[in-house]
């Protein structure tokens, strides 16, 4: 609909869009569908108690602060504990490289508004996250992908894309959304020499680095990175900039995420956050300070893994027993998904249509490709469902794959020719 506002709206607005996720979740708030679309941690393991009795803590001994304006880089007492976080996993940084932003998704913004220039280039992996691309379609960037599989981002493709002069790759290392996949050591090196030779930097979002059920730690980009071309501490020469969340391990609705990167960069970034909401939630921040002492958050995270390894094994087994032969889907080792792919007849967004019509719902893959462009796989939430939900749902989704298998093949049997003698 033409309104007066329509001819004044910004020219990047034509390259902005709504999220397909957002959207389908609108369809499946109605109590009786199974949803496998949404991102959703599971909010019965929410530690609201703990929240309730923090924000009292709060507000009672800090109020007048809490209320308060704050510094545009953050609460530093959860910058501190940040760097000490991040510190077991073999990242040296200072309270200076860290800026919380409001949720990771900020951070995406931000660094579209720092890096980008209309015509960018930036290098993904083959799909990505959603998110990213709606953040930085906005800057009217352009997009080069390189393919994954179950090690993750395919290397050896890496040279032809590099060779394009990107601004910058986006790489998700960690049980990779949508696919799950997580990139292999080897590989991880060989995309840190890459990214050196070629003048690359990366940007690594590890929003899912702590949910691991299966294996060993693999060490962040960021880690290796600094390793490999001794950038030490405190990054000052590093490669990479690092994203983290408290999202998926506290709660979604805090909205506080963080940059880890060189100094300077967090010095121009937090210029750039000034314009965009001049700090961070300061109540937000102290709240899940206070909520973290003493241990409590790898507690918490401990009984995350637990639950949604139960989830993950059972979505599993239950593909396993009704999903028809032609399927292929991921075995994630951690996160929240797996991926799904179907034979090249089959489109997503058309079986999307008729699961709804069986009460259950999931994220059509298209919408995880830059330019949209491969139609037949499929996004599953395993952390979301309960787990009858899942047993249910995924025996509705067998059945009803197939019966599409099974229509598809009556289609290429043709009737034999009668006999004339």
């Amino acid at each position: 609909m033409t309104t007066p506002w329509t001819e004044r709206y910004a020219q990047r607005m034509q390259w902005v869009r709504s999220s397909a996720i957002r959207e389908l979740l609108k369809l499946t708030e109605q109590p009786d569908v199974i949803s496998f679309a949404g991102g959703l941690p599971a909010p019965e393991l929410f530690p609201i108690k703990e929240f309730a009795t923090a924000t009292e803590r709060v507000l009672s001994q800090h109020g007048p602060q809490a209320l308060q304006y704050s510094t545009t880089e953050g609460y530093k007492p959860l910058r501190e504990y940040i760097v000490r976080k991040i510190a077991a996993y073999g990242i040296k940084a200072d309270v200076d490289n860290v800026l919380i932003t409001s949720g990771a998704q900020q951070a995406l913004d931000l660094i579209g508004k720092l890096l980008l220039n209309p015509g960018d280039r930036i290098l993904t992996e083959r799909p990505t996250y959603l998110g990213a691309l709606q953040s930085w379609r906005a800057y009217q960037a352009e997009f080069v992908t390189v393919d994954i599989d179950d090690d993750g981002l395919q290397v050896d493709q890496l040279a032809a894309a590099l060779s394009t002069g990107p601004k910058f790759m986006y790489i998700l290392p960690n049980f990779q959304n949508p696919a799950g996949v997580t990139l292999s050591l080897e590989r991880r090196l060989d995309l840190i020499d890459m990214a050196n030779a070629y003048g690359v930097p990366i940007i690594e979002d590890d929003p899912y680095g702590e949910l691991r059920y299966d294996g060993e730690h693999i060490p962040p980009l960021v880690v290796l990175d600094a390793e490999r071309f001794q950038r030490g501490k405190p990054f000052e020469h590093g490669n990479v900039i690092y994203l983290g969340t408290f999202s998926k391990t506290l709660a979604p609705g805090l909205r506080l995420g963080w940059i880890v990167a060189p100094r300077r960069v967090v010095e121009r970034s937090t210029l750039v956050k000034q314009g965009m909401d001049l700090h961070t939630s300061t109540l937000a921040q102290m709240v899940a300070y206070e909520v973290i002492q003493n241990g409590f958050l790898k507690q918490h995270v401990s009984e995350i893994r637990r639950v949604y390894k139960e989830r993950r094994d059972l979505m599993l087994a239950t593909m396993d027993q009704h999903f028809p032969d032609g399927i292929h889907w991921t075995r994630p080792s951690g996160g929240l998904f797996l991926w799904v792919t179907l034979p090249s007849y089959i489109k997503a967004t058309s079986l999307l249509e008729k699961a709804l019509e069986r009460k259950v719902a999931f994220v059509p893959g298209d919408t995880f490709y830059p330019y949209s462009d491969q139609a037949n796989t499929f996004r599953l939430n395993f952390s979301n469902a309960r787990p009858e939900q899942i047993e249910k749902g995924i025996q509705r989704l067998g059945e009803l794959l197939a019966e599409e298998i099974e229509a598809e093949h009556d289609k290429m049997v043709w009737p034999q020719p009668a006999l004339v003698g």
